[in-house]
Order: structure tokens, then sequence, then C-alpha cells
């Protein structure tokens, strides 16, 4: 079978498929917060947990826009990177739950994923149908245009 070369390459493709999965829970964990815990309810869970109340909207902030970002494959390394600490915070109340998310308060197997996953993205960065691989087309081609205006 012959490979069509417009076609996104198969590992391109798997890290969208990764990318847009972790947008998508990272929107899911932001709307949580805001429309069901309340963000008063979500500054009194922190706060029950040893970090500060205030937390909960820079938390939901890097949630939001980090899921969007995600989505829409804007600087995918970074923004994953970057959403680290904040699951790294959230292995704090469920680190002492075992390992099983359906425990009650939540295992950490879930969490741990998460963080896996986001280590994988960093690694394979935005993939097919990216944000990220428009600027980069965009930079080749205002570079190509300088080249060959200075050739």
């Amino acid at each position: 079978m012959r490979r069509d070369d417009s076609l996104p390459h198969s590992s391109d493709l798997a890290a969208t498929v990764l990318r847009v999965a972790l947008g998508a829970v990272f929107l899911a964990h932001a709307g949580a917060k805001a429309f069901i815990f309340t963000f008063d309810g979500t500054a009194r869970f922190f706060e029950a947990h040893g970090f500060p109340g205030w937390a909960a909207g820079p938390v939901f902030a890097m949630e939001l826009l980090g899921g969007l970002a995600l989505l829409a494959g804007l600087r995918v390394r970074w923004v994953a990177l970057a959403l680290l600490p904040v699951m790294l915070g959230a292995l704090k109340p469920h680190a002492s739950q075992g390992w099983m998310f359906t425990n009650e308060g939540g295992g950490w197997e879930y969490v741990a994923f998460l963080l896996l996953s986001l280590i994988s993205q960093a690694l394979l960065g935005s993939g097919a149908f990216a944000v990220d691989g428009l600027l980069a087309r965009k930079g080749d081609a205002q570079g190509s245009a300088a080249q060959t205006s200075t050739s």
C-alpha cells in the first residue's frame, strides 16, 4: 500500500490525539472548578489539603488556558511542561487515598497518568493540525523569502 505524502505520519497523528485528549481533560477540570465545585468550594478544598485558597484561581486559569492551548496546538511543549506543577499539586490530596481513582477520595493513578501524558506530550510536540505547525511554516516561509532577497 502506497502512502500519500500529504497525510500526516502516524506519530504526528498520535501526538495530536494525545494533545486533544489532554486539552479536553484540562478544560473539563477547569469547568468543574467553575461550575460544579464553584471557586469558593475549590478554594476550601485547596485549604483543606494544605494549599492556600487563593491558589484555586491560578490553577483554574492554568487548566483553562492550558486546555485551550493544547486543543489549538499552541506552544504545546511549553504548555505541557507548565501544567506539570498543577498535576504534581494534585498528587497531594490523592496520594494517601491508594492507587485506584475509584477509591473514596480518589486514588493517585489518574493523576499519575496525566503527569506521564503531559511528559509524553512535551517530548512528542504538537503533532498534526496544530497552530505550532502553522507558525513554523510561516517562519520557514519568511526565512526563505529573506534568504532569497539577500542572495
